[in-house]
């Protein structure tokens, strides 16, 4: 018997059961869309992080709907309805086709004595329409811990942050300085029919209206611009980059700042790139090479310096530490799934960790750009509260910006619907002798 490929809503099933299980989009999404046909890939997509996005709410109404869970060998139709249950709230597809390719996929997923159940719970789902959130944690679509974490630890704006993270996030890109001005690349993106604005921060920004894909945009593949958050792009304002400055970009991959630290200056001595996945190192060297540019890559743990530093100090470091991800939620909706506010205190442990190893092998009259991705107060400005408490001698500065909000110890940005992500930046020098 021939080999029949599966609908591409029980092929996003899995998908969601692998995340419930503890892989991210990221690792397990690649290899699904490759069961599909290239037109299917980007509805697959499409279908499996916005299950992700409103998995919190579509679980909810799908609990009170069904009668008793069901087994767990019988998870993956959970999942199934999840993902109908999400193009019947979500998309414009048409009922029926939710309703009988839906139950079609139950079958093609081997559970035939589930299709009375999933069409009888979708038939009710589109009869009765959604029923109003019960709690916070449906209402927002957020795991129950991170919406009373951010009620506690944002009480004005808690409820802003919880609805930025459901939005899609903005296309921005960062224009390779070395080839174009801001000013220029936005007339060529105008002659290619791609309405696009200048950020307000990042000064080598640009937002999309709308999303496109890469191939679209001028000179791509040659290294003009690159795809990245205006949030992110704002490390290159806070190094003080200058010719001659040794640099290190402490846990690099994909490689995004690591490319925009030579972009901003092109006659550094050295730029060393270092990341503990080798997995993800590959992806550092992919952009170096679209861009043009070199950096000395080594895989490593950078908190243990004996395994990898060869004694040189470094002018400059950017610390962009492993974290919770809740400043980016909105472009990893499936952070919502596999992030536990038990994390939180072993990621502080890390990243403070991180912090004492780079001050060790940071230059005297050098700078460390202490950076995360989270909105939780405990990665970011309490990290260097502690961290001004052990080391007396560490010189904080001020950051004086009109982005963020002033946490005495640092800015924090939180995601913004028409804008960039949620950012946490400290700057700190080490005094000279």
């Amino acid at each position: 018997m021939a080999y029949q490929p599966l609908p591409f809503r029980a092929v996003a099933a899995n998908v969601l059961l692998a995340v419930e299980q503890g892989q991210s989009l990221s690792q397990c999404l690649p290899p699904a869309l490759n069961q599909l046909a290239p037109e299917q890939r980007p509805q697959l997509q499409a279908i499996c992080y916005g299950t992700c996005r409103w998995f919190h709410r579509l679980d909810d109404e799908l609990r009170q709907r069904l009668k008793k869970p069901l087994r767990k060998p019988d998870r993956v139709i959970h999942h199934l309805m999840l993902v109908a249950l999400f193009q019947l709230r979500y998309s414009e597809q048409a009922t029926y086709a939710v309703l009988n390719e839906t139950v079609e996929a139950c079958r093609a997923l081997d559970k035939p004595h589930l299709t009375g159940l999933v069409n009888g719970v979708l038939r009710a789902a589109e009869r009765e329409g959604a029923p109003e959130p019960h709690d916070d944690s449906s209402r927002f679509s957020h795991p129950a811990w991170m919406v009373e974490k951010l009620r506690h630890n944002w009480p004005d704006h808690w409820e802003a942050i919880l609805d930025a993270n459901n939005q899609q996030a903005p296309m921005t890109l960062r224009v390779n300085a070395l080839r174009f001005t801001r000013d220029d690349y936005l007339k060529h993106l105008q002659e290619a029919g791609i309405r696009a604005r200048p950020t307000r921060f990042a000064p080598n920004g640009i937002q999309l209206e709308s999303p496109v894909p890469v191939d679209r945009l001028p000179w791509f593949a040659d290294g003009a611009v690159s795809v990245q958050d205006e949030a992110a792009q704002l490390c290159t304002t806070l190094l003080d980059l200058q010719p001659g400055h040794r640099v290190l970009d402490a846990c690099a991959a994909p490689g995004g700042k690591t490319c925009a630290i030579l972009e901003t200056c092109g006659e550094l001595a050295e730029v060393v790139a270092i990341d503990e996945s080798a997995e993800r190192l590959p992806r550092v060297q992919e952009n170096l090479d679209r861009l043009d540019l070199h950096a000395t890559l080594k895989q490593a743990d950078a908190a243990n310096i004996d395994q990898w530093w060869d004694g040189q100090a470094f002018d400059r470091i950017l610390l962009d530490v492993p974290c919770s991800a809740t400043g980016v939620v909105r472009r990893h909706p499936d952070i919502k799934l596999l992030r536990r506010e038990s994390d939180i205190v072993p990621l502080a442990s890390i990243q403070l960790g991180l912090l004492d190893a780079m001050w060790a092998i940071l230059k005297p009259g050098g700078r460390l750009v202490y950076a995360t991705c989270s909105v939780f107060p405990q990665e970011n400005h309490r990290i260097i509260q502690r961290f001004l408490k052990q080391q007396d001698q560490a010189l904080l500065l001020n950051l004086d910006k009109d982005w963020g909000q002033d946490m005495q110890t640092g800015r924090q940005l939180l995601p913004d619907p028409d804008s960039h992500d949620g950012f946490f930046y400290a700057v700190l020098e080490k005094p000279a002798p």
